[in-house]
């Protein structure tokens, strides 16, 4: 198996199994952390596991090969075609058309624990994808701030052998078209190849503007999918 395949499971039994909640071939992040879950293989002992590990009126988001059919016992709450998108050469090319002069005197900054208010304001707004409290320590945070404000942050979320998933890349709609998403992506890229990883990401498969810009930072698309969010109706 890939290191990318399942690639939630995988990073719940390898990288960050420290974070692992286990229920029989199911896992999960704690909640505080992320909503992604994850089963072994998506049969009816997985969905069992699942359902055992999150509890009636429980929720988890899971990454699917095929569209989620409707099961017994289960709401679907929300999802979308997703792409899981690999950075082979971990190096993004510079935009000439970024104002970089701006972002040098702003400054980007790592973000921690006194900053996880307003990291999470800023992805409920943006909606980058499930961002919770202790989100953070998944891994690298950094983020702009202008007049003291977060406007702009990228970090890192989901980690296998060999491969950094770049998550949570946001800008606050005030600030759009100002390069900040792009510079941060690269400081995140870097990070993770000074490590000897590569960057991959996952992004809705109808974002078409998200994934020009991730095709013109050097990703490539390595698998086709779904997510979905499913909520435990029946004990």
């Amino acid at each position: 198996m890939h290191p990318l395949d399942n690639v939630i499971w995988q990073a719940l039994t390898t990288r960050q199994a420290q974070f692992a909640e286990s229920r029989g071939t199911a896992r999960r992040f704690p909640l505080e952390v992320t909503a992604l879950a994850a089963f072994e293989q998506p049969n009816a002992e997985g969905y069992s596991s699942l359902a055992s590990l999150v509890g009636l009126g429980g929720t988890g988001a899971v990454f699917l090969e095929n569209p989620y059919e409707p099961l017994d016992g289960w709401d679907y709450v929300v999802g979308a075609p997703l792409l899981q998108m690999v950075c082979e050469n971990g190096a993004a090319t510079p935009d000439p058309q970024i104002q970089h002069d701006r972002i040098s005197r702003l400054g980007i900054i790592e973000l921690g624990d006194p900053d996880s208010p307003e990291m999470v304001a800023l992805t409920a707004l943006t909606k980058p994808g499930p961002f919770g409290k202790r989100t953070h320590e998944l891994g690298y945070y950094v983020g702009i701030r202008d007049r003291g404000k977060l406007v702009a942050m990228a970090g890192e979320r989901l980690k296998v052998p060999g491969y950094t998933e770049v998550s949570a890349v946001c800008t606050h709609p005030d600030h759009l078209g100002k390069g900040y998403a792009h510079v941060l992506m690269t400081e995140v890229m870097r990070h993770i190849c000074e490590r000897g990883e590569k960057p991959f990401l996952h992004v809705r498969g109808d974002n078409a503007r998200a994934i020009a810009i991730y095709e013109r930072l050097g990703f490539r698309t390595r698998w086709e999918g779904y997510f979905a969010v499913l909520r435990r109706t029946k004990a």
